[in-house]
């Protein structure tokens, strides 16, 4: 089984829900192409025993059902207040539908025509539906202009799909769209760069740097962190959140506690978080489930000697986005190996597959997810476990920063 979600954001660039994909195969990349009931219930099942709120958290969780599973009472397993009913675009429009999504809508659960490029007027579920789903690959929206302010005058949420770039989201927030979808959100904005962050990050790559030395010093490391309150607050809260009974009277004796390979790992991720203050908390997230499903998927192939690397290669894979600069910028002045250096600026190199892999499982593009698993030599029935267990972690690690 694979499970993978995609951020919904709302015009705040606040976390809405989470789109949620998931195949009980890699046979195709669209839902259609293989048993949707079978997938769906498959999907559902380890929801709930994994528990949805650890996968969506206080968000929606937007699922498609075909419409077996619309006229099933399976879907009352979930909390209305969770779960967006997606209808798909191919499902049989019948009398037994109209009245059963009228009574799950009755029920409190918002229903949502996927990819819709019906006649908003003529549509039948256009009066049900609370959500309707705009591609704007297949719908652009200089096309849809006027059934979106039909939409609009009639009070529904809209929401544009597929957003790739900033400028494709300001134009759909101009239109009146509530709500987007898309991976616009982890693109760097390169239009004129500040250096604000700039003595921030000096910080963070000099420890880092350190890190890397054959014997790193406590004390080299110390001394710099002791000069940034901040940076000092944030490592003691750190090792504060820490299940420890010991106390910590020095920055110094907190490190050695903590010890250089846990250290590392989180002042990557402190890094991250203090430049990223601008910026989506979910693109913080995106790098924080990246890195832990990164460790798992390299424990579980041939990469196992490597996993360090390839953990820190995946934190950092949104740091252009972070400080809106291309890569080989973002990158500049930090001692990363040749392998991480070549996939996160050329995506090339040895560790190229592993980028693939990731990239393709968060886009649900599960054939791809196949090509590269084999070519990495790891079962793709490990995936979703360590995926799941991944936004887990990061969930718990943000709770830290807060």
């Amino acid at each position: 089984m694979f499970i993978a979600r995609q951020p919904i954001f709302n015009k705040s660039m606040k976390i809405y829900g989470y789109e949620l994909l998931f195949r009980s195969d890699s046979n195709a990349k669209e839902f259609r192409n293989t048993s949707s009931s079978s997938a769906t219930a498959t999907v559902l099942g380890g929801l709930l025993e994994q528990g949805i709120n650890q996968v969506v958290g206080k968000t929606k969780a937007f699922v498609n059902f075909d419409y077996d599973f619309i006229m099933s009472d399976t879907i009352e397993l979930i909390n209305s207040d969770t779960l967006v009913i997606e209808v798909l675009e191919t499902v049989k429009i019948d009398y037994n539908l109209i009245e059963r999504l009228k009574y799950l809508r009755r029920k409190g659960y918002k229903i949502a025509l996927d990819d819709f490029e019906e006649s908003f007027s003529s549509y039948p579920i256009v009066p049900i539906a609370d959500i309707i789903k705009y591609d704007i690959m297949l719908t652009p929206l200089d096309a849809i202009t006027d059934d979106v302010n039909k939409a609009l005058s009639q009070n529904k949420i809209i929401l544009a799909e597929k957003i790739e770039t900033d400028e494709q989201f300001q134009k759909a927030v101009e239109m009146g769209f509530h709500l987007f979808q898309g991976y616009f959100f982890s693109r760097p904005k390169i239009v004129g760069s500040s250096n604000a962050r700039k003595s921030s990050k000096v910080q963070y790559s000099r420890i880092i740097n350190e890190l890397k030395k054959e014997e790193p010093s406590y004390n080299t490391i110390t001394s710099i962190i002791e000069s940034d309150v901040n940076l000092a607050y944030s490592v003691m809260r750190v090792m504060s959140n820490k299940k420890s009974e010991d106390s910590f009277n020095s920055i110094k004796k907190a490190l050695i506690r903590m010890g250089f390979k846990e250290l590392e790992r989180w002042i990557n991720v402190l890094m991250l978080q203090d430049i990223s203050q601008a910026k989506p908390v979910e693109l913080m997230k995106l790098s924080l489930v990246r890195s832990k499903f990164s460790e798992h998927v390299a424990s579980n192939s041939k990469f196992k000697e490597h996993i360090e690397e390839v953990s820190m290669m995946c934190l950092f894979s949104v740091l252009d986005a972070i400080l809106d600069k291309p890569m080989s910028e973002a990158l500049e002045g930090m001692l990363l190996s040749e392998n991480v250096f070549n996939a996160l600026v050329h995506r090339e190199g040895d560790f190229k597959p592993i980028c693939k892999l990731i990239f393709a499982y968060e886009r649900g593009d599960w054939a791809e997810v196949q090509k590269f698993a084999d070519i990495i030599e790891i079962d793709t029935a490990l995936l979703s476990k360590g995926y799941l267990e991944s936004i887990q972690w990061a969930a718990e690690v943000l709770l830290t920063f807060e």
